[in-house]
């Protein structure tokens, strides 16, 4: 007899542990509603309910605490969420090897809280608050401090995921050299949930350093962008160096954060302020998070352009160009010393896409992708743009996931 709605509720339900409902319109992932919603809270849980999925052949979309949910273009289906919402447990964490275990629904704020005891941290900014660390893996954000403490890939050790049949694989280790499963966690990073579920991850710990300062000048946007990469490959060892330009004008503001001892940020903060023409080393006040935020309006656009650091200039000149000829409000932030800056553009549909292509063309030997768009702008243009080794991610596709079951559509080529 064929599965009834009924029994399969059932089914999930008794995998969860009691933990699924029927899918609200709160539920749906980019605009396509969903039929049943689960939250696992043990990594048994969670592949028990997998198990469930697969025999039931149901479509499956992973949520963590739902912040960027609506990056990346809608699947074509869903009929179970996974939210990892209760996969909240700081498991581990072990620092005298500045090295820590937590769910895949721990938010990075609450990780930040139990390791700051400890004078250590986490460091990825949050682009949107309230990330968890899963999430922030999954869509490899990150903010300013990105030029020194690397991506969510570098910054995760190890992970425990569940197959799209319901096994379950470990990768990586505890400690910050071990590289088994090295390949497996970058693969996971970035891949929007369509190559299984994330349950734990081993996160690598910074300390926290006790003086950081940011230094900042604005500038006319070319000679800001010739300062940034001065910075950057400067004997400063800055943190981070941002830069931000404002819709609407020809300038740009260069940002460069220092960190360490009070002595040691002292001297270079005074070399800084010579590089950058300031009277004074005392430092701007601004802060790291508020930077890193990534605010945009629920109708813009948010592209995300990784470019060579050689590039920065070109996509600064590139939105004001676009400001000139399409009528299109172009605001740009991000880290011009890793070169990837987001630019968040204004506009009605067809000039916004014009925009974005104009950003792909000076996007050479990086890319420019589509996070944040209304379907009109969508319809338009591929959210991800080229993408020289779609066969490879195919092929990687179809080795975790061969029934397409994990968010179809969602990722780059229509995997």
């Amino acid at each position: 007899m064929p599965t009834t709605h009924a029994s399969t509720l059932d089914a999930l339900t008794d995998a969860a542990a009691g933990h699924c409902d029927e899918a609200t319109e709160a539920d749906s992932v980019a605009g396509v509603a969903a039929r049943w919603v689960a939250s696992p809270g043990t990594t048994q849980e969670a592949a028990a309910l997998i198990g469930v999925a697969a025999d039931q052949g149901l479509h499956v979309v992973v949520r963590g605490r739902g912040t960027a949910l609506h990056w990346a273009p809608p699947p074509r289906e869903v009929d179970l969420v996974v939210s990892t919402h209760r996969l909240d447990t700081v498991v581990e964490h072990v620092a005298g090897d500045l090295v820590a275990v937590v769910g895949a629904g721990t938010t990075i704020d609450a990780l930040n809280a139990r390791v700051g005891e400890h004078g250590q941290q986490l460091a990825l900014d949050q682009p949107i608050a309230g990330s968890s660390v899963a999430g922030a893996m999954s869509t490899t954000r990150s903010g300013p401090r990105r030029l020194l403490y690397g991506t969510p890939r570098d910054l995760v050790l190890g992970t425990t995921m569940v197959r799209s049949d319901g096994v379950v694989a470990r990768t990586g280790g505890k400690v910050v050299k071990n590289v088994a499963g090295y390949d497996l966690a970058k693969l996971l990073g970035g891949a929007y949930g369509t190559l299984g579920l994330i349950t734990e991850l081993v996160v690598r710990l910074h300390p926290v350093p006790p003086v950081a300062r940011w230094l900042r000048r604005t500038m006319p946007a070319a000679p800001a962008a010739a300062m940034a990469l001065e910075l950057a490959g400067s004997q400063l060892a800055p943190t981070a160096v941002e830069v931000r330009r404002d819709a609407g004008t020809g300038d740009a503001t260069v940002l460069v954060l220092l960190e360490g001892t009070e002595r040691g940020v002292g001297e270079r903060a005074s070399d800084a302020a010579r590089l950058l023409g300031l009277d004074s080393a005392d430092g701007a006040d601004v802060a790291t998070a508020d930077l890193a935020r990534l605010d945009a309006a629920e109708d813009d656009v948010v592209v995300k352009v990784a470019v060579p650091l050689t590039g920065v200039a070109g996509v600064l000149a590139t939105t004001g160009e676009a400001e000139q000829r399409h009528g299109v409000a172009c605001r740009v932030q991000g880290s011009a010393g890793a070169g990837v800056l987001y630019a968040v553009l204004t506009g009605d549909a067809e000039p916004v896409a014009a925009s974005i292509e104009a950003l792909r063309g000076v996007a050479v030997g990086g890319s420019a992708v589509v996070l944040q768009a209304p379907a009109s702008v969508r319809a338009l243009v591929d959210s991800w743009g080229p993408v020289a080794a779609l066969d490879l991610m195919r092929r990687v596709k179809a080795e975790f996931d061969p029934s397409n079951r994990f968010a179809p559509g969602r990722f780059v080529g229509g995997i």
